[in-house]
C-alpha cells in the first residue's frame, strides 16, 4: 500500500509528520483518530484530527496535499454516505408547516 507523508497541526501532535496510509482514491482517510491511554489505567482518551488542504492551488489547478488540523471537539461523523442525489438529513425545517396541515392563506 501506498503512503504519504502528512502534516499535524494543533493539538499535541502539533509540527509532526506522520506517514499515512492512502486510501484506493489515492487520499490519506478523513478523519485521523489517536488513543491515548489513561495513566489511571481507564479507558483511553481518542484524539481527532481532521484531513483538510495543504494550501490553495497553483496556477495549473493542481491540488498541493493534504494536513490534519486538531478538532478539539472530536464529534465523530454520521457514518453515512451522502451521496449527491440522497435526500438530505431528517430534521425539522425552520419556518415549514407542520406534516399534515393546511397553510392558512385566508388570513
Amino acid at each position: 500500500m501506498k503512503s504519504q507523508d502528512t502534516a499535524f497541526e494543533g493539538g499535541p501532535l502539533d509540527g509532526r509528520v506522520l506517514s499515512i496510509l492512502l486510501g484506493p482514491t489515492g487520499h490519506p482517510p478523513k478523519t485521523y483518530k489517536v488513543p491515548v491511554p489513561d495513566a489511571a489505567g481507564g479507558p483511553p482518551t481518542v484524539l481527532v484530527y481532521r484531513r483538510v488542504p495543504k494550501g490553495r492551488p497553483g496556477k495549473l489547478g493542481l491540488h498541493p496535499g493534504w494536513k490534519y488540523e486538531y478538532d478539539p471537539e472530536g464529534k465523530p461523523a454520521d457514518g453515512k454516505l451522502r451521496w449527491p442525489w440522497s435526500k438530505p438529513a431528517a430534521g425539522p425545517v425552520p419556518g415549514a408547516t407542520p406534516q399534515g396541515k393546511p397553510e392558512d392563506t385566508d388570513g
